[in-house]
């Protein structure tokens, strides 16, 4: 009749989400953002990534929805403390491996599963700590933490978000075409718009701010400040 106590408490931690599509600035303003705050962070694409390479190494169809599900829910994943993007399975470090295009692609593909989504949704839930969270994604103020006290939705054109990931990927000595990269980016748009489950779109309460032309400290600014309107103190 109480309700779970550890529940109720867990709830009452603030989340800021970032939510948007690929090459939009999630990842580097909600490292940013958790770190000038002295938040937890949630790299939710992470997730998905090291679940598609988790599969591919465990040979398990793209199409086995079950299979999928049940690696999702027992995954050996670990993720660096603090604002670093390492990331870890069963011990071994994937960080290189979970950044590629090729992983986003099967990121995005797994995505698009409900039985994935369903396992990987309390996982996710869990990254809710005491004293705040930022959390990182496609769907995270419209389906994981819809109760979030301030949702960002993160946009910039397909051009600019192209040419950001493309010098992100040369500077960690992947070798990328950017024209490719431009489709991929087109389909993968595409693909997490378009999907049944958890579609990419801005929470009906999310500030959107398009990114392009704008700099990191720019778009970091926006972001505390509609964090200190929502959050005083």
């Amino acid at each position: 009749m109480g309700g779970n106590p550890q529940q109720a408490t867990q709830l009452s931690v603030p989340v800021l989400t970032i939510d948007g599509p690929g090459g939009a600035g999630k990842g580097t303003i909600s490292r940013l953002a958790a770190e000038s705050l002295g938040w937890h962070y949630l790299d939710s694409g992470a997730l998905y990534r090291v679940t598609g390479l988790a599969a591919r190494r465990s040979g398990v169809a793209f199409d086995d929805e079950s299979a999928l599900a049940e690696l999702a829910r027992h995954l050996d994943i670990r993720f660096d403390a603090g604002a670093s993007d390492r990331v870890w399975l069963s011990g071994v470090d994937v960080s290189t491996q979970i950044r590629g295009e090729d992983a986003g692609a099967d990121a995005s593909v797994v995505a698009a599963l409900p039985p994935v989504r369903d396992a990987l949704l309390a996982r996710q839930q869990a990254f809710r700590q005491a004293p705040g969270l930022v959390a990182d994604g496609r769907d995270m103020g419209t389906v994981v933490f819809p109760d979030a006290v301030v949702k960002v939705f993160l946009t910039a054109s397909a051009e600019e978000r192209t040419n950001r990931r493309y010098k992100q990927l040369i500077a960690k000595g992947i070798d990328v075409n950017i024209g490719d990269l431009l489709n991929e980016i087109e389909q993968r748009d595409a693909r997490d718009s378009q999907r049944a489950v958890a579609p990419l779109r801005p929470a009906e309460d999310a500030q959107i701010i398009d990114t392009t032309g704008i700099g990191i400290e720019q778009v970091l600014e926006k972001v505390l400040i509609l964090m200190r309107a929502s959050v005083p103190g």
